[in-house]
């Protein structure tokens, strides 16, 4: 889909379509350093990443 962005953009000689990929980009890099940042937090605190034994953080 990104890549439609940019061609489309390209073909009609408009930047829009570039700045939309751009920021699209920023907020999945976000979500990603966001989930890592779980999985840190989660590894410190419980010295685990089990699924299994993560199974008290329900409800």
């Amino acid at each position: 889909m990104n890549t439609n962005f940019v061609a489309f953009s390209y073909y009609l000689n408009d930047m829009n379509g570039q700045v939309f990929v751009f920021f699209i980009l920023t907020v999945a890099a976000a979500e990603s350093a966001i989930g890592l940042a779980i999985l840190v937090l989660l590894f410190r605190n419980k010295s685990t990443i089990d699924v299994q034994e993560l199974d008290a953080l329900k409800g």
